[in-house]
């Protein structure tokens, strides 16, 4: 399945959980490094240790990779992860915001909290993906950006290493696609790219 791009996407955010590092080594990589959306990275961590995660995937990827620190301005062509246990936010500027409010469906950070507020922003320029992960947080985030008329693509539930965050977001709507990795690495291949119309 091919996902063709009728608007600019000035921003992609994602969320996953467990199986979620594995999923993101496959599909991050397969950014260019002319892309020129930023992205948004929420991963459900461990909150007691620090995160790892520029280490693993700055070598892999074509785009420079930072974790997340308050008030950061947005560079485009930017892949920018969570910390462990701080609400990510797109906040206007547009800038990023780490918060240490409550958890939200069990977690912080909540793909839900970066979904919602990315769609604020970002309205119809947005793109949000939902990968494997348990429990429901990203189902509500995903309808927000619905609202805001994003595109909305989920991995397919069946070739996700944990099904039920998927499968939440599709109990409550009906996204634009349902992709398994290798679709979602042909779908970044295709994005608009710095230069190009």
């Amino acid at each position: 399945m091919s996902v063709r791009f009728d608007r600019p996407v000035e921003a992609i955010v994602i969320g996953a959980s467990s199986g979620g590092v594995e999923a993101l080594t496959r599909v991050l990589p397969a950014l260019s490094a002319d892309t020129r959306a930023s992205v948004f990275v929420v991963l459900h961590l461990p909150r007691e240790r620090g995160s790892l995660l520029v280490d693993v995937f700055a070598p892999r990827c074509k785009l420079p990779v930072r974790e997340v620190h308050d008030k950061d301005p947005i560079a485009a062509g930017t892949i920018y992860f969570a910390p462990p246990d701080y609400h990510l936010l797109i906040d206007e500027g547009p800038q990023l915001a780490l918060s240490m409010d409550e958890p939200v469906e069990f977690s912080r950070p909540s793909v839900s909290v970066l979904f919602e507020t990315a769609a604020a922003v970002y309205g119809d320029r947005l793109l949000a993906l939902l990968l494997t992960g348990a429990g429901s947080d990203g189902a509500a985030g995903m309808q927000a950006v619905q609202r805001a008329g994003g595109l909305t693509v989920v991995q397919q539930p069946e070739s996700a290493r944990m099904p039920q965050m998927p499968a939440a977001a599709l109990e409550r709507i009906s996204v634009d696609h349902v992709l398994t990795l290798e679709e979602i690495m042909t779908m970044f291949q295709a994005l608009p790219r710095a230069g190009r119309a």
